[in-house]
């Protein structure tokens, strides 16, 4: 069981791991408290906003709409990489999910199918929202899937997770049956590039290292199929060029992740 970080704690973690961070208002004593318990806390779970701004993101973020009141989460990751802190304290961001991902959370192993709903996820799991319209065209910038990384290794480091495994980190859609966010990322490449950065000190910056030419019937899966050993991976190429759709051209030359 862990108590959540005091709020000092956490903004010193998000600007240790070298984030940019926005406070917004009184973040420390915006809160759901009064609602259900926050703590103990398991993971970090990651969300796309649909919608498009980032002013009108943390907004709706930090004051809620109809039916669903704010906060949101705890920071809101916009476009540029910019981690605006809106709230601390129990969230309406995870809602109800499974028990049985829950415990492999807890555990940190192989996360299970998500098939129930009946497991407060508010109460256990620090909660980012992520600029994106969600609908699978709007990109996801490198420098935000970097912050995305950075935000999420900063509460594993601080808490000491990750010993076992890397799945203290989940996206919405494996916690709670029928959600997709956050789509157009993948969340096993998130983890992978937060244990790459668990083994270096927080201050450390993970750097492109290739680059590729594009020939004659190359695709975006089978260029991250052979260069990265893994073509699930082309989301990460995709993001790291800005790329907007999957066309390719001839002599184009694409900035390559780590290996």
């Amino acid at each position: 069981m862990a108590a959540p970080l005091s709020a000092d704690a956490f903004l010193r973690a998000l600007k240790a791991e070298g984030l940019t961070v926005v406070e917004v208002g009184d973040w420390r004593n915006h809160h759901r408290n009064h609602k259900g318990p926050w703590g103990p806390v398991h993971g970090v779970m990651l969300h796309h906003t649909v919608t498009k701004g980032t002013a009108r993101t943390v907004g709706i973020c930090r004051d809620g709409y109809e039916g669903l009141p704010g906060p949101l989460c705890h920071g809101v990751i916009d476009k540029a990489g910019r981690v605006h802190l809106i709230g601390y304290g129990r969230a309406n961001h995870a809602g109800l999910g499974d028990d049985d991902v829950l415990q492999a959370v807890i555990d940190e192993r192989a996360l299970p199918a998500a098939n129930e709903a009946n497991t407060d996820g508010n109460r256990h799991f620090y909660g980012f929202e992520c600029e994106n319209l969600g609908d699978g065209q709007d990109p996801w910038p490198a420098v935000q899937v970097e912050a995305m990384v950075r935000a999420a290794a900063a509460v594993v480091r601080a808490h000491g997770w990750g010993e076992d495994g890397d799945t203290s980190i989940i996206g919405h859609l494996e916690w709670q049956p029928g959600k997709i966010d956050p789509k157009g990322v993948s969340m096993a490449g998130i983890r992978r590039r937060a244990t790459e950065r668990l083994d270096h000190a927080a201050s450390w910056s993970r750097e492109t290292t290739a680059t590729y030419t594009v020939v004659n019937g190359d695709t975006l899966w089978s260029i991250a199929a052979r260069k990265l050993g893994a073509g699930a991976r082309y989301t990460e190429i995709k993001s790291l060029n800005s790329l907007k759709g999957d066309a390719l051209t001839v002599g184009q030359k694409l900035k390559l992740p780590k290996k």
